[in-house]
């Protein structure tokens, strides 16, 4: 595999920040992921912690399944916000995060991380209250962290999860349901109708308190 490194570009601040104020609501990443007719979704990733939600721009990390090496580097090229996004291919035998990885990740102000293999030190990671999603956890690091080797690697290239396509710079929204994709050419249509949907499930919830019935609720929203 050749290593390629990339910028990343990140959508505006303020879609960011809009995007912020979606997780203020239950199950964001559910509310994005209807707002996308079921498009964008990836399942089977576990936060640390149930009660983390995220939103930030897509940094993404691309591993050869072959050779697994050391990214902390990558952490230099990461901005505050940034959802750093590890594609070891479901590969669970070598922990591609762990306690350091994430106490150097909250220092820089990253919003997460997601990695699609396994971790370890999730105790540490729990203690620091450090948002991680993964696919399992084994205690043995990457023999190649051990001699230093952080090549090859593709920084900023598009990668699959779970079937999803990421971009670099889509806006990834997560939590304990799992993860939403937004294409960043997308961003804004998608806010419009999660912002609908965060409505329309506040008036459900207010008319199912004041008594209304199932049948009452499918004639007036189609389906609940």
């Amino acid at each position: 595999m050749k290593t390629v490194y990339n910028e990343l570009v990140r959508p505006s601040q303020q879609i960011l920040d809009a995007y912020q104020d979606v997780l203020t609501n239950y199950s964001p990443s559910c509310l994005v992921t209807d707002a996308m007719k079921r498009v964008g979704a990836i399942g089977g990733l576990l936060p640390v912690k149930a009660s983390h939600k995220i939103a930030g721009p897509a940094l993404t990390v691309n591993l050869s399944i072959d050779d697994l090496v050391d990214c902390m580097p990558v952490l230099a090229r990461a901005k505050p916000g940034d959802v750093i996004i590890i594609a070891c291919h479901e590969t669970t035998r070598t922990a591609m995060w762990g306690g350091l990885m994430s106490t150097l990740s909250q220092k820089a102000g990253i919003a997460a991380g997601i990695v699609d293999g396994a971790i370890r030190d999730v105790d540490e990671i729990r203690d620091l209250d450090f948002p991680v999603w993964y696919r399992s956890t084994v205690p043995r690091p990457s023999p190649t962290a051990v001699h230093d080797r952080t090549e090859p690697v593709q920084v900023n290239v598009p990668v699959v999860i779970g079937g999803q396509l990421i971009q670099p710079g889509d806006i990834v929204v997560a939590d304990e349901n799992g993860i939403a994709v937004v294409p960043s050419a997308d961003a804004e249509e998608v806010l419009e109708g999660t912002r609908l949907n965060i409505s329309k499930e506040a008036m459900i919830r207010d008319k199912i308190n004041s008594g209304a019935s199932v049948t009452e609720l499918l004639a007036e929203f189609g389906h609940l």
